[in-house]
């Protein structure tokens, strides 16, 4: 399986056409961080008065790639640096993931399928700074996950 987003050359393309999507939505403001030591990059925006977070991870997208694409003595470089070039290009793929997801939550709340709350409630943030998802998690609302049935 080819994985998706393997070719992404360029975040910044991506940024750009998630501060046109969210600007055109309405939002006051729209920033990114990213956080190299961690592979992960920080989407916050507010609309509305409402302040917006959303964390991304490279790890996940890395994992996926090295699961369909794994190291092996055939390859340039050792595996170390192998699977440092899969976080690096995860660090490009997650904009372009990140757009995508963008685009289509907009497109849900200005088509009517859903309200702006139920695309971005979990990312609202809190009165103590915490994302709604995230104060959920703590506040152990939310029954945990079952183990899948094995046939």
């Amino acid at each position: 399986m080819a994985v998706p987003y393997a070719s992404a050359t360029s975040g910044a393309a991506a940024r750009d056409e998630i501060t046109k999507t969210l600007r055109k939505f309405g939002c006051e403001s729209v920033g990114f961080m990213d956080d190299f030591e961690n592979y992960s990059l920080l989407l916050v925006f507010k609309h509305r008065g409402r302040q917006m977070q959303l964390q991304a991870s490279a790890k996940g997208w890395a994992a996926l790639y090295l699961r369909e694409n794994p190291w092996n003595h055939r390859r340039s470089g050792n595996q170390h640096d192998y699977e440092q070039r899969a976080l690096r290009q995860g660090l490009i793929a997650v904009n372009s993931i990140l757009r995508d997801w963008v685009k289509g939550q907009v497109m849900a709340v200005e088509t009517g399928i859903l309200s702006f709350e139920a695309v971005f409630m979990p990312y609202m943030l809190t009165d103590n700074g915490q994302t709604l998802i995230e104060r959920v998690g703590s506040a152990g609302l939310l029954p945990a996950p079952t183990a899948p049935e094995r046939p």
